[in-house]
């Protein structure tokens, strides 16, 4: 899988640049970062060159892909992370944590390892990711089979993510998604990418019924039927979320103590106040 990866990181590349940008409007000094789930290094050579982010060091599981990022290299599981507690400045994460076992147990992880006040920012994929091809897989096994296994992995929904990292203690928590849609000569173009990357079905507790010729082909003929477009290729869609969030720190500011308002809202809009009927 690792020698496939790398020629299928175009989303990894667009989210690259997408972290790159939201990084140089942070002003801010990031003397150490970490790269969770580094893939090649691919984010790590896009942050590197932006003022205020000095030594990067990738972490991933994989020693194939390792051996093409750029700089200090650690070779560690991303729910393992080998970092004292209040050591880095900044982590990011482009694209991996939708992999993770504990998503909130790494969460809690990164936090950790931040100095108060360092910087969190992060990309992964969302629920509706592949849900063109997750749909066609149910339909052609519930008609080929009689039953449905997931053949796309599990994705994490928007909506919890704010939750999820504010129960790991972070400060500050923001949440936004971005929909990408690819578009591919046919379905089976899609499936072979979806392999590549690696965004196949790897849960233990699956159907183990093995995908037939008839299965493979009526999924894809459902693909086409469903969502085929007037040339003829077929979408893809790729939901990507991204999370900005800080380690606690006392110079951060606090939301105000109930009530303690100077000034009311109806003056500032120009309204009239009215009480509601009880």
């Amino acid at each position: 899988m690792a020698g496939t990866a790398s020629g299928h990181d175009f989303l990894l590349a667009r989210v690259a640049e997408d972290l790159a940008d939201r990084l140089a409007i942070v002003q801010r000094r990031f003397p150490l970062a970490v790269n969770v789930g580094a893939h090649n290094g691919l984010v790590s050579r896009r942050i590197a060159g932006i003022a205020g982010v000095a030594t990067v060091i990738d972490v991933d599981s994989s020693i194939a892909l390792l051996g093409g990022a750029p700089g200090p290299r650690v070779l560690a599981d991303e729910e393992a992370l080998p970092f004292a507690d209040g050591s880095i400045d900044l982590a990011v994460s482009g694209l991996s944590l939708q992999l993770v076992n504990d998503l909130p147990g790494t969460l809690i992880q990164i936090r950790r390892a931040l100095r108060p006040d360092g910087l969190f920012l992060a990309a992964l994929l969302g629920g509706e990711t592949l849900k063109e091809l997750r749909q066609s897989w149910l339909a052609a096994e519930a008609e080929v089979s009689g039953g449905a296994s997931p053949r796309v992995a599990p994705f994490a929904d928007v909506r919890d993510m704010g939750t999820l990292l504010q129960r790991a203690g972070f400060a500050l928590p923001v949440v936004d998604s971005e929909t990408v849609t690819v578009t591919y000569p046919d379905p089976i173009a899609v499936m072979r990418e979806v392999k590549a990357m690696g965004a196949s079905n790897m849960l233990v507790a699956r159907r183990r019924t093995p995908v037939t010729r008839r299965l493979l082909l009526r999924a894809a003929e459902i693909y086409a039927e469903r969502f085929a477009t007037a040339d003829r290729r077929v979408p893809a869609t790729f939901d990507i979320i991204t999370l900005t969030a800080w380690a606690p720190d006392e110079s951060q500011p606090k939301p105000l103590r109930p009530g303690s308002a100077q000034a009311r809202l109806a003056d500032a809009l120009g309204a009239k106040e009215r009480k509601l009927e009880e």
